[in-house]
């Protein structure tokens, strides 16, 4: 990973909470992060795309929703980085928290098998 383009894309306030709320659940859909920010699903989908492209995010689908995570294969540095922000700056997505955990019919994710 190019360190210039990993700080890139966290200068941005929408990437960086959507990265750090991804680290704290796991993997998110658009939906919910819709829903978490209170933006529209074009403006996120641009956002996951971009930080698809720099390798940051992996999708997976399942049925008719796709899941977000961070990509396994990231450098170390760079996942100790995300980590440290969030521990560090919780308050920053404190509001899309609370807003995740209000949402309602939030998409159950398969249990892995095996």
């Amino acid at each position: 990973m190019n360190p210039v383009q990993f700080y890139k894309c966290l200068a941005d306030d929408t990437r960086l909470r959507t990265l750090l709320l991804i680290v704290h659940e796991g993997e998110l859909c658009v939906c919910e992060l819709t829903a978490a920010m209170d933006l529209s699903q074009p403006k996120i989908s641009r956002h996951l795309a971009l930080l698809r492209g720099a390798d940051l995010l992996q999708d997976r689908r399942q049925g008719q929703w796709v899941f977000y995570r961070i990509n396994p294969a990231l450098e170390g540095w760079a996942k100790s980085i995300l980590q440290e922000t969030l521990q560090a700056n919780r308050h920053f997505i404190e509001a899309a928290l609370r807003n995740l955990i209000q949402m309602g019919d939030r998409p159950l994710r398969a249990t892995l098998c095996c």
